[in-house]
C-alpha cells in the first residue's frame, strides 16, 4: 500500500496538502508550518516513511509516522486547524474556513475514510512531497 501527501501550499496557517492513496486523491492534509523540525511546532521533512498502526492514549486507533529524523509519536489524526496539530498529520474531506484561519473540514469523515482502506493493515509506505516552488 502506498499513500503519498502532495503538499500544496504553506503560510501562517498551516501546510495543506492532498492525500493519495495508490496515486488517487481521497483527503486533504493539514500540518504545522515548516520551523526545521522542531518537535510539536514542525510538520516533518519531506521523505519517504513507514507508517505503523499505533493505539494511541488520546487519539485511539491510528498510525504513527516512523523514521523522522529527531522526532517520535508523529501521528494521523483528526483536526480542522494547525493548532489541533502539535507536529502530526491532520486529515479531513476538503479544505475551507473556520473563523478567520484556513483550515481543514469534515476531519472524522476523512480520518474514517483513512482507517477504513487501513482496515487490516498495520504498515504502509508514506511517501510526502512538496509541490510549491
Amino acid at each position: 500500500m502506498i499513500f503519498t501527501i502532495k503538499r500544496v501550499s504553506t503560510d501562517k496557517d498551516g501546510t495543506f496538502g492532498v492525500l493519495l492513496f495508490n496515486n488517487t486523491p481521497f483527503a486533504v492534509t493539514l500540518e504545522r508550518q515548516w520551523l526545521n523540525n522542531k518537535p510539536s511546532i514542525s510538520c516533518i521533512p519531506a521523505g519517504n516513511y513507514i507508517c505503523k498502526r499505533v493505539n494511541s492514549p488520546k487519539f485511539g486507533d491510528t498510525f504513527e509516522i516512523t523514521g523522522v529524523p529527531g522526532r517520535t509519536h508523529i501521528l494521523f489524526h483528526k483536526g480542522n486547524v494547525d493548532n489541533d496539530s502539535h507536529g502530526c498529520v491532520l486529515i479531513g474531506e476538503k479544505f475551507g474556513i473556520l473563523g478567520a484561519d484556513s483550515a481543514i473540514l469534515d476531519s472524522k469523515g476523512g480520518f474514517n475514510e483513512f482507517m477504513a482502506i487501513l482496515k487490516e493493515v498495520d504498515d504502509f509506505n508514506l511517501t510526502i512531497e512538496n509541490k510549491w516552488s
